[in-house]
């Protein structure tokens, strides 16, 4: 499994004040899951940040967001963040939270 275990462990540290949060092998990376439901996944030195249908074209729109195709097929909901782009802490925690609130949203799984 390819990951950067640095932002892995960055993503842990935002997500360790939530109840139901686990880790799961997704994507060829570390997957964070939040009652059942995938939140958010390191891959490589990317973060695949799920934001649902209705948030998808504004996050694309941030810097260093593109198209997750994973399969070679645009998934819907879901973006890619480059690693360049999650240097900075409140950045980071920007993306995450917004994983979180729509996996939070979802019934658990």
């Amino acid at each position: 499994m390819a990951y950067d275990e640095n932002l892995a462990q960055r993503v842990r540290r935002l997500l360790g004040p939530l109840d139901n949060v686990h880790e799961r092998k997704m994507f060829g990376g570390l997957a964070f899951m939040l009652n059942g439901n995938m939140c958010c996944c390191v891959e490589r030195d990317n973060l695949v940040i799920r934001t649902g249908p209705d948030a998808y074209d504004q996050a694309l729109t941030r810097p260093h967001a593109r198209i997750f195709d994973f399969t070679g097929r645009p998934m819907r909901g879901f973006v890619y963040v480059e690693g360049k782009g999650l240097t900075e802490e409140q950045t980071l925690r920007d993306w995450v939270g917004s994983a979180v609130a729509f996996a939070g949203s979802l019934p658990p799984k």
